[in-house]
């Protein structure tokens, strides 16, 4: 409770916040105080007052997202910790992370923690996709002014800027895999038509890594895409509520056979929605809200913090376990054989393989078929995919509705074929990009000058 005090000199008194005031708003006592603290509290403001059962549920959304946020703000703290010892010069780089390495205390825990936090988010962002296209989360349900479409294509920039978050951090520690990779990478979008040449100009700062390579990428991983990834992150939460929250509630809805109910006058609703006679909650107001939903405050709280714990017990636990790998320092006259794209760009890489094709004297080019012409229409039909869904309402928020099933299985089938390719790109290509069986000897090459 709040304490008063008689401030000297003018006689006055004032009124100081006592650890209650400060804290009662993280444990209500009361329905009402679950309510206030939603209010009140800073933090919790972006949290709905109440939540349905079924969306909290593990069952329907994995807590994906909230994994993904969470890794997010991992790579946030340990990048930032990180920037006080790295030295983003071609000189000093590799050296720097060998210190951070093996001189600085916690050092290794910390680039080990960033390195996995970071393929982590990678492919929890993507099954958080995919988990949002088999529930046909992408598509508005039954609530006023929703606009889920819009958040699908949010979504779909924040994988996009996670991959490029990624990319940008895999040359900074100027090693053989980290300059080769990124060699492989930016070889790919120079196949791009009409601005290739531009955008590997653009990436590289000039038409080989160097320098100008080296620090484009430590701004653009540092700076500008973490900040437009938390613009995005912010946006795509606030859709979420303006949506009615996850798409789940859209179908529990439904089955409530959703009547009209005249608004409280004990509840707020928005200048819009009474002046053109829609809300969420008139049109579609829950028969039975008490059996259906649960207050934020603690029950949110509760799951965000058992997985925020999970989520850090598990990077941790990888980090440890594997470590980050350290080769030796960049050369640009010595060829890895091999040399491979970052794990998450390897299906292009095997794609650009198999789309090459040589016919007599005339090649057909694979780096811009398999690199450019084939994601870019994976994209723009990723885009265009709530404007072509013509299911039902019915089929909103539901795990693989059979008024989806053509829609389910184009995508399963290209997400399969992207993981196998990945597979093959990883495990299954030696020297000379040639195929060889795990069980298999590579034969030993001399490098490549």
């Amino acid at each position: 409770m709040a304490t008063t005090e008689t401030k000297p000199g003018n006689g006055k008194k004032i009124n100081l916040p006592s650890a209650e005031d400060l804290t009662w708003s993280w444990s209500p006592r009361s329905e009402r105080e679950s309510g206030d603290a939603i209010v009140t509290n800073f933090f919790l403001h972006w949290f709905p007052a109440k939540i349905s059962k079924r969306s909290i549920a593990t069952s329907y959304s994995f807590w994906l997202g909230t994994i993904s946020a969470i890794l997010f703000l991992i790579l946030i703290l340990t990048g930032v910790i990180l920037m006080f010892f790295y030295v983003p010069s071609v000189e000093r780089a590799y050296q720097s992370v060998k210190d951070i390495e093996y001189a600085i205390s916690f050092g290794r825990y910390l680039r080990a923690l960033h390195r996995i936090a970071a393929h982590l988010m990678v492919a929890v962002v993507f099954l958080h996709m995919v988990r949002v296209f088999l529930t046909g989360a992408y598509k508005n349900g039954l609530f006023a002014r929703q606009n889920r479409p819009l958040n699908w294509w949010i979504g779909l920039a924040m994988l996009l800027s996670t991959l490029l978050l990624s990319f940008t951090g895999y040359l900074l520690p100027w090693d053989q895999l980290a300059y080769w990779a990124i060699t492989v990478g930016t070889n790919i979008a120079k196949a791009a038509p009409l601005v290739g040449e531009q955008l590997r100009f653009f990436l590289l700062g000039g038409h080989e890594i160097g320098q100008n390579t080296l620090i484009r990428f430590y701004v653009l991983h540092c700076f500008f895409i973490p900040a437009f990834l938390t613009m995005l992150f912010l946006w795509h939460m606030w859709r979420i509520r303006k949506d009615g929250g996850l798409a789940c509630d859209d179908n529990l809805a439904l089955n409530q056979k959703a009547q009209d109910a005249k608004p409280a006058t004990s509840k707020t609703y928005s200048l819009l929605g009474i002046t053109s006679g829609r809300t969420a909650h008139v049109e579609a107001a829950l028969v039975d809200e008490d059996k259906h939903q649960v207050s934020s405050v603690p029950n949110l709280l509760k799951r965000l913090l058992i997985v925020g714990l999970l989520t850090f017990a598990v990077s941790s636990l990888f980090a440890v376990l594997l470590g980050s790998p350290l080769e030796e320092a960049a050369n640009p006259f010595v060829t890895p054989n091999p040399a491979k794209a970052p794990w998450y760009f390897l299906w292009l890489q095997e794609l650009v393989t198999i789309t090459t094709i040589h016919i007599g004297k005339f090649t057909v080019n694979g780096a811009f078929i398999g690199g450019i012409l084939v994601p870019g229409i994976l994209l723009l039909w990723g885009i265009a995919q709530p404007l072509l869904d013509r299911s039902s309402a019915a089929a909103t928020g539901v795990w693989f509705h059979p008024e989806r099933k053509i829609h389910n299985a184009v995508f399963i089938a290209v997400c399969a074929l992207v993981i196998v390719l990945t597979v093959v790109g990883t495990y299954l290509r030696g020297p000379y990009w040639h195929f060889f069986w795990p069980w298999e000897a590579w034969p030993v090459h001399p490098p490549r000058f």
